[in-house]
């Protein structure tokens, strides 16, 4: 049987004992590993491995002995509990393999979970685990989590009480980490918020947030947009120092100089328009992107982006000769001094 959308996801949040077999493929190996260990820490818990109640194998191996497979799923355990038998890199030259292992699978034997990669819908294994009517198969895709999804997760961390605005800061995240990310940032509040009733704050989203190149380049960007001249020399030194390249610099300034003008230029203003935002912004930087923007307008935000472009075309050019950090800071001291003049 095939599993899409919510069904899907129900599968997830409550797996089905029942099930002989359980394929999950999808092109995001990370994806599809953290659906599998979904799965399998739901069917048989966190010491299965340690009560030997799952069984490990990869697809080079079953390949190399058909036979361990099917007597995994008949081999009776130590321990009492369900079992799980997994296999990982799964192909399609296995489906002569699964499919007998499907056929002879009775209640009582230890559940086959398989995950492999990017599978069509002609492929092999997958018509194999569609067309058997006590399996599953269920493609893992990167589409972003659902509201649904990110509410579950949030109830599995055991953050039930959370402001709107912190929802919409997780919503953020959630799109733009990967799964195992986002579940460390969950884990992370979590203690955050240990014996703590008040509600899950945007604020606190943002300090327990992973850091990112933009988190690393926003100190510069602030300085420029708040015209503070004199701390762009030494910030710069030491993002050069770090690596950073001069062409990153500008797009980030871009991008940055992108949103105030978005903000300034709102209909009903800067607080309207953040309203508005895609991705939205939230935490302290999202009330200091309010104040820059309330600093500038939206002739001054052109004026700054087309010396950003104009910059960003010296650098690119086959002629440039001056030092392309050298054009950036010097860039950046203009931008500075346009946002003083109040």
């Amino acid at each position: 049987m095939k599993l899409s959308g919510r069904d899907a996801q129900a599968f997830f949040r409550k797996p089905d004992p029942t099930r002989s077999g359980v394929l999950l493929f999808g092109e995001d190996a990370m994806r599809v590993a953290h659906r599998r260990q979904e799965v399998i820490a739901a069917l048989v818990g966190p010491e299965a491995e340690a009560e030997m109640r799952l069984t490990r194998m990869s697809g080079g191996d079953l390949r190399k002995d058909p036979a361990m497979l099917l007597d995994a799923v008949k081999a009776q355990g130590f321990f009492p509990g369900p079992r799980v038998v997994f296999v990982e890199e799964a192909t399609d030259g296995l489906a002569k393999i699964m499919g007998a292992a499907l056929t002879d699978w009775r209640p009582g034997d230890a559940q086959i979970i398989v995950t492999a990669g990017q599978l069509t819908a002609k492929s092999a294994l997958r018509k194999l685990f569609e067309a058997a009517p006590e399996a599953l198969a269920i493609g893992i895709y990167s589409d972003p989590p659902g509201r649904d999804e990110i509410e579950a997760a949030l109830t599995k961390a055991g953050l039930t009480q959370v402001d709107r605005a912190a929802f919409d800061a997780l919503d953020h995240l959630a799109r733009a980490l990967e799964p195992g990310d986002f579940r460390q940032v969950l884990e992370k509040l979590a203690l955050y918020k240990l014996d703590d009733p008040a509600p899950l704050m945007s604020e606190e989203v943002a300090a327990c947030a992973p850091a990112s190149i933009e988190a690393e380049l926003d100190d510069i960007l602030h300085v420029v947009a708040e015209g503070r001249s004199p701390e762009i020399g030494p910030l710069m030194q030491r993002l050069e120092g770090q690596g950073v390249a001069p062409v990153t610099l500008l797009i980030m300034a871009m991008r940055h100089f992108r949103v105030l003008y978005t903000l300034a230029s709102a209909q009903g203003g800067p607080q309207a328009g953040v309203q508005r935002l895609r991705p939205p912004l939230f935490g302290p930087r999202r009330d200091r992107m309010l104040r820059q923007a309330s600093g500038w307008n939206a002739d001054r935000l052109e004026d700054a982006l087309s010396m950003l472009m104009e910059t960003d075309l010296s650098i690119r050019s086959a002629g440039a000769r001056a030092p392309a950090m050298a054009l950036v800071e010097r860039n950046f001291v203009r931008l500075a001094w346009l946002a003083s003049r109040r």
